[in-house]
């Protein structure tokens, strides 16, 4: 009879990042599989080991790290100015984003307190700051800010508990050229990072309504939106405005071709996609 991996050996190789098909093998008998499986296993060891010896001995930087290095001097190239903002958010600011008790999203957040939260998402923030900044600086205002962010997801092979957001906003563009301008922002990032295979896809959000989402294959890669929105008000925000966020242990794992996103993540089991124990 025909059999396939154990649990335990498929474990090891989806964390070696093992090709699908080796995944889907099937083997006569239990002798057959487990000879593949040590011979796999050793290739896949000494692949991990040579990624992390170039680490130590030329790269010196996680992918992660680099990928916000760069993004950071496109996006001043394009005149937005970084901001760094509280990772601990206050409740109000979740309600303004129509984040209340009743919406499915509350259910994500790490509450802190009763009034206190580690921030979901970057755009409370966001808007906060353009309250300001449109009174103190010509428009159009363009800022963005990279950091973490946390949410209670299911732990599949594409979400993170703790992940690392881009949010970008450039506020006062002209009346009717938003959706151009987004995916025009949209894709001077992807091909800054050298990601050419992906698509906008229009979407429904809880928050933003309509989305232009960034895809690529069946992954998700950054979520855009603009206005005027009806939350728009609860932030005194009056001008059209465009904003778009991308999850960067995504694009990681995307460039690398990785089938799970714990690869390069904050992690004590892998280091920039390798696994430590092997």
């Amino acid at each position: 009879m025909n059999t396939g991996w154990s649990v335990t050996q498929k474990q090891k190789l989806i964390e070696l990042n093992a090709e699908p098909a080796i995944l889907d093998e099937v083997f006569a008998d239990t002798n057959a599989r487990n000879q593949l499986f040590q011979k796999t296993e050793k290739e896949l060891v000494n692949e991990n080991k040579e990624r992390l010896l170039k680490l130590k001995n030329s790269g010196f930087r996680p992918l992660l790290s680099r990928l916000e290095s760069k993004l950071i001097d496109r996006l001043n190239q394009e005149g937005f100015v970084q901001v760094i903002t509280p990772i601990i958010l206050a409740k109000s600011m979740l309600e303004k984003m129509t984040i209340t008790s009743e919406n499915p999203l509350n259910k994500q957040v790490f509450w802190l307190d009763d009034n206190k939260c580690l921030r979901p998402m970057l755009a409370p923030n966001l808007y906060y700051l353009l309250r300001d900044l449109e009174r103190l600086w010509k428009k159009p205002v363009k800022i963005f800010e990279i950091g973490p962010c946390f949410r209670k997801e299911s732990q599949g092979a594409h979400h993170l508990n703790e992940f690392t957001m881009l949010n970008l906003v450039e506020l006062g563009v002209p009346e009717g050229s938003q959706d151009e301008r987004l995916r025009e922002l949209g894709s001077i990032l992807m091909k800054e990072i050298g990601i050419e295979n992906y698509e906008f896809v229009l979407e429904e959000s809880d928050v933003y309504g309509t989305t232009v989402d960034v895809v690529s294959g069946d992954l998700e890669l950054g979520s855009g939106a603009y206005g005027p929105l009806n939350l728009d008000e609860q932030w005194g925000i009056l001008d059209p405005w465009v904003g778009i966020g991308f999850g960067l242990e995504r694009l990681a794992m995307t460039l690398q071709g990785y089938r799970n996103i714990r690869r390069v993540g904050r992690s004590l089991s892998y280091l920039d996609g390798s696994r430590l124990n092997i």
